[in-house]
C-alpha cells in the first residue's frame, strides 16, 4: 500500500474512492429512507431530498477538488514530460485541461452543492448535469494524449493507453442514449413499470451510471504515472526598497 503511494498517486486513488463512496452513500441513505426506488434512479434523483441531499453536495465538492487537483496535476506532467520533446502539441494538453476543468464544474453545478437541486432548480441542473455527462469529451482527449506521449520513456505503457481507451469508448456510446432517453422520460422519484416513459428513465438511468463511473474509474490509471512527479510551489520575493534588509543582498527564494 505504502508502495502505492509514492509521489502524487494517493491523489488519483483519493479521487476514485471518495467519489465511488459520493454515489453509492447518497444512493443507500436514499433507499433506506425510501426517497426512490431500488431499480437504478437517476444519481442525482438520489440526492434530491435532504439529508442526503447535504451529504452528497459536501461530498460532490470534494470530489469536484480533487478533480480538479489530479486534472492540472496531469497538465504539468505532460507539460513537463513534454520539455524538448514536443511530442505532444501544447494545444492538445491545454485543451484536455480545459475540458476536464468544466467536467468538474459540471459536477458542482449538476448535483446539490450549490442548490440546484433536480426538483427545485431543474434549468440549471440540466445544464450542470449535460456538462458532467460531456465527461466522454476530456476522456477522449486524455486517451489521445496518452497515446501521443508513449514515445517518450515517461510516457504511458500500451496497457494504460488502451485501458484508456476502453473507458473512453464506453463513455462515449453510453452518452448519447443517456441524453436522449432523458428528454424523452419524465422528472419523477419514484417510477412504476407502468408507466408509459418506463423504458426510457431505465435505459437513461443505466446510461448515466455507466458515464459516471467511467469517468471516475478513467483516473484510476493515472496512479502509476503520478508515482513518478511532485509539484511544489515557489514563492519570490521581488527586489524592492521597502522590503530589502542591510542583509539581503539577492533576491530571495523559498521552496
Amino acid at each position: 500500500m505504502f508502495g502505492r503511494t509514492q509521489g502524487l498517486s494517493l491523489l488519483p486513488i483519493f479521487l476514485v474512492s471518495w467519489s465511488s463512496a459520493t454515489f453509492i452513500v447518497s444512493y443507500l441513505i436514499a433507499i433506506y429512507r425510501n426517497d426512490v426506488d431500488v431499480i437504478f434512479p437517476y444519481i442525482s434523483d438520489t440526492s434530491a431530498t435532504p439529508p442526503e441531499s447535504c451529504i452528497f453536495g459536501l461530498m460532490t465538492f470534494i470530489t469536484a477538488c480533487a478533480g480538479t487537483a489530479t486534472v492540472y496535476a496531469r497538465f504539468k506532467y505532460v507539460e513537463k514530460m513534454n520539455e524538448g520533446t514536443n511530442v505532444v502539441a501544447s494545444r492538445v494538453n491545454k485543451a484536455a485541461l480545459v475540458l476536464g476543468l468544466l467536467s468538474c464544474l459540471g459536477m458542482v453545478l449538476s448535483f446539490p452543492i450549490s442548490c440546484f437541486q433536480e426538483t427545485a432548480v431543474i434549468v440549471a441542473h440540466d445544464v450542470g448535469a449535460r456538462s458532467l455527462l460531456c465527461a466522454w469529451d476530456p476522456l477522449q482527449s486524455s486517451s489521445r494524449l496518452s497515446y501521443r506521449s508513449r514515445p517518450i520513456p515517461s510516457g504511458s505503457s500500451i496497457v494504460i493507453c488502451r485501458a484508456r481507451l476502453g473507458f473512453a469508448i464506453i463513455s462515449t456510446l453510453a452518452f448519447f442514449p443517456t441524453l436522449i432517453c432523458a428528454f424523452l422520460a419524465k422528472v419523477s422519484l419514484h417510477r412504476h413499470k407502468d408507466d408509459q416513459d418506463y423504458p426510457f428513465h431505465i435505459a437513461s438511468a443505466v446510461c448515466e451510471w455507466i458515464v459516471s463511473f467511467s469517468f471516475i474509474f478513467f483516473f484510476y490509471t493515472y496512479i502509476d504515472e503520478f508515482k513518478l512527479f511532485n509539484l511544489r510551489g515557489t514563492i519570490t520575493w521581488e527586489k524592492s526598497e521597502k522590503f530589502m534588509t542591510p542583509n539581503t543582498s539577492e533576491e530571495a527564494v523559498h521552496r
